[in-house]
């Protein structure tokens, strides 16, 4: 048969076998196609495709076409396509078929991979969220305490009952305005300043140790008492050290006047934190709100915070800022919205305490402030402190010890720790001993000196007699006065108009100066010139010596070791020279007075224009106003000062 097909030239056999292969194979891939498509979408869900891309009878057919256009119009979800393809076409489109399937199935794989981990996420997140609320109701039964947190603060209230003993500056430190030694003006100036019906800000100027912070704190105490006074009687004190206020420029932090924790760098609190809400904190203004905030040392207060401060105390509140606050939010607290709308209340009387010159006080803080003045405490009022101290220790104290112990220091403060000090010494030698001792003595009290290695704050020197070319003159360290010692030696020069002039270098440029206006005067005063010496000037201790305050002693130093005149050594005397012989005013009369008086002198020359700053009760210490180098020079040498009996 085959031989009468091929003999008949009708279709070879290898060909027809070849078609009907080929047929087959694409019968076969479409049929796979229909299942790939069953697998991913169901055969009931595909069943409904088709029906709805009108290919379910296309499907269903046996037409091997019929078929490749049902499963373009499944895959492509297109039911306008009706070209049929030829036989050639077929292989070509299932491929196009097999490319959209594999897209489709890459799409579903990572589609159900994704799901899975939604899934999982949403499942630890649903247990997070179950664990978070049987927590809150365990809060909610128990409050916020736990065991661990329990022990904790047994441990706290286990160490409160055990105690050493009280400080002793807190036993001795006085209770009254009235047990505050020394500084009666001061403090009579302070309570006349917030005791009136309209407190004023204060800065106290004054040494250390003198009692201004315990004094502030008294006068509240006595102010709050009046009736005319607008301060309650529980008005607060807030005592701070302006050395340690230090802030954030951003205002991230600021004690003294309050800061915003944002919620995202500094974290709120954590029901603020979740709701982006800023949490406004008050500083130390708002929790002197009615009463007085003391800031110890406010002259070492940062510039730009003082200015912050002036602000505040002129608008008596404190404003917050944060770009996270949104007025509108429902979720703000009331306490937020109202302290970033209003501010915080900060009507308080600003009392301030520095150890500097006025000079040094910003200027700004010092218009809007009553400044009040305590003075240095003199021998006398340190031995009555120490005194009233061992009152309070309950300790007798031998004699002299008081007038040991002043002689050391002229602080207060200083003085109760010394004594202190020597109590504790006292008791320690009596167990030692095993018995009791009564007195604390001298001995004690020097080996207590001898230990803190301190030396005498002035040494008394004879001054009942006089020298030639020495002058004391006197300074300003701070708020206390002291005596500062010049000396001169004069020769003859080895060739004349060609002596040396020579003074310490550490001096200062300014008491050069008044060398060179005292050899100007010299020379007016005597005819001679200065130039025919070798003159050698030397401030004894090589102190530096700020202002021309030393031009009188520079010039009775070298007039008295060039004419050979002895200088009584117990007068004082300041002043600069003019080089027309004029004696110009200085600053620090007070001060130096009180130096002078200090050291043992009896006598000081001062400016006369300076005769307004002498205080009234200048006891143990005369002093005498002069205008002109011939006053000096006639009250010095002339023996109109009679010397020390």
């Amino acid at each position: 048969m085959k031989k009468l097909l091929e003999k008949l030239n009708i279709i070879p056999n290898s060909t027809l076998h070849q078609k009907l292969e080929n047929e087959e194979a694409l019968r076969r891939q479409v049929t796979a196609l229909f299942g790939v498509l069953s697998s991913v979408h169901g055969a009931d869900k595909l069943v409904l495709r088709a029906g709805k891309l009108e290919a379910l009878n296309l499907m269903r057919s046996s037409d091997l076409t019929d078929r490749v256009i049902a499963l373009q119009r499944i895959v492509f979800e297109n039911p306008n396509i009706t070209e049929r393809p030829s036989k050639e076409q077929i292989p070509e489109i299932l491929q196009e078929v097999e490319e959209a399937l594999a897209d489709m199935l890459a799409r579903r794989s990572v589609e159900a991979e994704l799901e899975a981990k939604v899934n999982e996420k949403m499942q630890e997140r649903h247990e997070e969220y179950l664990q978070e609320i049987r927590t809150q109701l365990i809060k909610e039964k128990t409050g916020p305490e736990n065991a661990q947190t329990l022990k904790k603060y047994a441990k706290l209230e286990k160490l409160e009952h055990i105690r050493l003993t009280g400080s002793t500056l807190e036993l001795v430190r006085p209770q009254a305005l009235d047990d505050i030694v020394g500084q009666e003006k001061g403090i009579r100036s302070l309570i006349s300043k917030l005791a009136s019906p309209f407190p004023q800000h204060v800065i106290i100027y004054g040494p250390p140790g003198v009692g201004k912070t315990t004094a502030a704190r008294i006068a509240l105490k006595e102010a709050a008492q009046l009736s005319s006074t607008p301060f309650a009687a529980d008005a607060p004190f807030v005592e701070v050290d302006g050395t340690t206020l230090r802030w954030d420029p951003r205002d991230i932090t600021n004690p003294l006047l309050g800061s915003v924790h944002d919620p995202i760098y500094q974290g709120a609190r954590r029901d603020l934190a979740d709701t982006a809400i800023p949490e406004p904190k008050p500083g130390l203004v708002t929790e002197a709100h009615g009463g007085v905030l003391f800031i110890d040392e406010i002259g070492e207060l940062d510039p730009v915070l003082q200015n912050k401060l002036l602000k505040v105390l002129e608008d008596k509140r404190v404003q917050f800022d944060s770009p996270y606050f949104d007025p509108d939010d429902p979720n703000v607290p009331k306490y937020i919205k109202k302290l970033f709308e209003e501010g915080a209340p900060a009507d308080f009387i600003l009392v301030g305490a520095t150890t500097r010159d006025p000079s040094e006080i910003n200027p700004a803080l010092r218009s809007r402030c009553a400044e009040v003045f305590f003075e240095p405490l003199v021998p006398q009022q340190v031995e009555q402190i120490v005194e009233g101290a061992a009152a309070r220790l309950g300790v007798s104290i031998e004699s002299g010890v008081a007038e040991l112990i002043a002689r050391y220091t002229v602080e207060g403060r200083k003085a109760v720790n010394v004594l202190s000090d020597a109590y504790g010494l006292l008791k320690y030698k009596e167990g030692k001993l095993n018995r009791e001792l009564n007195v604390l003595g001298v001995q004690d009290v020097e080996e207590v000196l001898q230990m803190g290695r301190l030396h005498p704050y002035v040494r008394r020197k004879d001054r009942e007699r006089s020298e030639v070319g020495r002058v004391n003159g006197l300074g300003v360290v701070g708020f206390l006065g002291s005596v500062i010692e010049i000396e001169a030696v004069a020769f003859p020069a080895a060739e004349k108009g060609k002596g040396r002039l020579r003074f310490n270098d550490t001096a200062g440029s300014m008491a050069k100066d008044s060398v060179f206006n005292a050899a100007a005067v010299f020379r007016r005063v005597t005819g001679q010139d200065l130039a025919d010496f070798d003159v050698h000037i030397n401030a004894v201790g090589g102190g530096r010596i700020d202002g021309p305050s030393a031009g009188i002693a520079i010039f009775l130093a070298v007039y008295s070791a060039v004419t050979a005149k002895p200088v009584p050594q117990w007068i004082g005397i300041t002043g600069e020279i003019s080089i027309q012989g004029r004696v110009k005013p200085v600053g620090g009369i007070v001060e130096k007075i009180f130096g002078a008086r200090q050291a043992g002198l009896t006598h000081v020359l001062v400016p006369e224009e300076n005769a307004p700053d002498v205080p009234n009760d200048t006891t143990e210490i005369q002093v005498t106003t002069v205008n002109t180098i011939e006053d000096v020079l006639a009250l010095v040498f002339g023996e109109q000062i009679e010397k020390v009996s």
